[in-house]
């Protein structure tokens, strides 16, 4: 995310384009379901903290979760794109959206 995620706002509605998302297939982030259910994140707005991703929903990942995820991910070389961004978002403090299904 360029910005970080407002206070008070939901984060509900689906735009990859402006965020410059990437596309996983999830059979890929179903392997690692029970590896970041530890992991903090926030489903849909900041007011709402959640441990794993949102499936059905939209999961915001705070650059104090992105090592975490990174360390789930690593091993899954069909990752490696997400990996990627991850690693790019951590580098310069930056929050990373999540689109489910």
């Amino acid at each position: 995310m360029i910005n970080s995620p407002q206070p008070g706002k939901r984060y509900d509605k689906y735009e990859p384009e402006k965020y410059a998302c990437i596309s996983v297939d999830d059979v890929y982030l179903e392997g690692i379901g029970e590896r970041i259910l530890s992991v903090d994140f926030y489903w849909h707005t900041l007011s709402v903290k959640g441990k794993g991703l949102s499936y059905y929903g939209i999961t915001l990942v705070p650059p104090s979760s992105l090592k975490a995820f990174i360390d789930a991910i690593t091993d899954n070389s069909e990752l490696s794109k997400l990996k990627e961004l991850l690693e790019k978002a951590m580098d310069s403090n930056k929050w990373v959206i999540h689109y489910g299904l």
